[in-house]
């Protein structure tokens, strides 16, 4: 009787420690980390509303924090989603660029919470790797992939699915959240939309009502870069020269050869993936722009060629934003209609920043700002105050140790960002940072963006580009916020560009990044 009596107790207080560890793992926070691919900050209406309205975009900057001083380490694509996994810049988790492998050695935040007890998933957009570690479940795009009817990657094997990308990626995300989410655990979201994308391939709802939108030029869109260096100057994305009229304007082939007209890097079209019927409803509405194109372009010179691409891209860019906006809607919706609001936290960024026009671009790569800042918005009931804006110097590099905090993990010693939780959660005093490092390594490649470094304050902004330059910019960030007027050699800011070239040194050596590593990737290239 005695020992039934004991068995029992065991029993009792096994039961009691594994429901107060349940109770303990649903209090920590659940984690949706929402990211667009090349949606730039000024394509926010919480930043700008100039150019589109997001609402639903916007309530996470109502509801919570909106940065105005985020940025990036590496303004493109793959090495971005690298920074933010493993919390380490280029140079050390080696993504460098687009073109170079993954090294899957790297311990990345999602296995970290998945060893704590956090269910893991990833849809949408990862761009490098097929077989992504620390998910429980993942359907990802392979590559760029599709806006419509696209191919996913699953742990299952490949499966097309018909539709439009980011309503299908919205759609296994809320799936996975109503028939798979253990409601026992805290759970870690990753939502990785393709959009806005090149080539900017809006659903059919608003490319019917986006073509029809007229948007104001941006001052710098005929910049002459008068005062900057070869890099600027050589650039291959400007509108007028590298924007694909076929690719990213939609010009049909039957079009340019009735025009004589021969295009950039023939692109070609990238209308791939749509049924018949799709492509004759996107025909029924570009059909008649390539008509007014054909009329029109005898009359046009490099001016009004220039304005009519523009309009062209902002149309499809924003188009694209705009499904984006009303599917970060859905979900928003959902968390608050099943009561899980209050224990998330929901972040919004992208993978970069982008041009839109100003200094006569498309694209990023820069380290200007249009491409080196990117937007974020988090929102984190009881933690954050609503509606408080920030502008602390703040990075990609961050999220890891910042998902980390929140779900109470200890980071490894080696990951190089810093927490956000001490801005988040009113703290600021603990944020000590007052400079962030950039790094950009994809040269000689697509768009001709020389290899360049350098740092940014609030105030000031250094740039060394190198390899086959060795020229340097500096830009007074608060009376030349467009960047127009490089003063690298203007003597009022020589005391200022001593101070900015020794910060450098003390920031990459901080980094751990140096000359012999800048060698070490270039002659990879060779």
């Amino acid at each position: 009787m005695y020992i039934m009596k004991s068995i029992v107790i065991v029993f009792l207080v096994v039961v009691c420690v594994s429901c107060a560890n349940k109770k303990l793992d649903i209090a920590k926070p659940n984690i949706i980390f929402i990211m667009s691919d090349d949606h730039a900050y000024q394509a926010i209406s919480a930043y700008d509303t100039t150019l589109i309205q997001t609402p639903n975009i916007d309530r996470l900057a109502n509801e919570g924090m909106l940065f105005t001083n985020a940025s990036v380490t590496n303004s493109i694509c793959a090495p971005s989603r690298a920074v933010i996994l493993t919390g380490k810049h280029s140079h050390i988790n080696g993504k460098i660029d687009n073109l170079s492998h993954f090294d899957t050695t790297n311990v990345t935040f999602p296995q970290i919470l998945q060893k704590a007890g956090y269910q893991t998933a990833m849809f949408g957009k990862l761009h490098f790797g097929n077989n992504p570690k620390g998910f429980d479940e993942f359907k990802i795009l392979p590559g760029q992939g599709e806006y419509y009817n696209p191919r996913f990657i699953t742990q299952k094997g490949d499966t097309i699915i018909d539709g439009y990308v980011t309503d299908i990626t919205t759609d296994l995300t809320l799936d996975w959240m109503k028939n798979r989410r253990d409601p026992n655990k805290p759970f870690m979201l990753m939502y990785l939309h393709k959009a806005p994308h090149r080539a900017w391939l809006p659903s059919e709802k608003y490319y019917k009502e986006f073509t029809k939108k007229t948007f104001p030029l941006p001052e710098t869109l005929f910049d002459d870069y008068k005062t900057r260096g070869t890099a600027a100057k050589t650039a291959e994305m400007g509108i007028l020269k590298h924007m694909s009229l076929v690719n990213d304007t939609k010009l049909t082939p039957a079009t340019m050869a009735k025009l004589n007209l021969t295009d950039w890097n023939n692109l070609g079209e990238s209308l791939g993936g749509m049924t018949a019927e799709q492509r004759a409803k996107w025909d029924a509405v570009y059909g008649p722009i390539n008509e007014k194109f054909i009329e029109e372009y005898p009359t046009m010179n490099d001016s009004t060629l220039t304005i009519w691409k523009y309009q062209r891209y902002l149309q499809d860019y924003l188009g694209t934003i705009a499904s984006v906006d009303d599917n970060v809607g859905r979900v928003l919706d959902y968390l608050d209609d099943e009561k899980l609001a209050d224990n998330t936290i929901v972040i919004y960024t992208s993978d970069q920043g982008f041009y839109l026009g100003e200094h006569g671009w498309f694209d990023k790569r820069f380290m200007y700002d249009e491409s080196f800042k990117t937007p974020l918005l988090i929102k984190w009931p009881n933690k954050i105050k609503a509606g408080i804006t920030e502008d602390e110097m703040v990075q990609n590099l961050d999220f890891a140790q910042t998902f980390l905090e929140v779900a109470g993990v200890t980071a490894p010693k080696d990951m190089q960002g810093e927490s956000l939780v001490p801005l988040l959660t009113g703290n600021k005093e603990k944020w000590k940072r007052d400079a962030v490092y950039y790094h950009y390594y994809e040269y000689p490649a697509e768009h001709a963006v020389k290899r360049h470094y350098g740092i940014a304050t609030k105030e000031f902004k250094l740039i060394h580009f190198y390899h086959d330059v060795n020229e340097w910019e500096l830009y007074d960030r608060k009376k030349d916020p467009k960047e127009i007027n490089n003063v690298i050699n203007n003597p009022a800011y020589a005391q200022v560009v001593k101070d900015m070239k020794q910060k450098l040194q003390e920031t990459r050596k901080k980094y751990k990044d140096s000359e012999e590593l800048d060698r070490k990737y270039i002659e990879s290239y060779n």
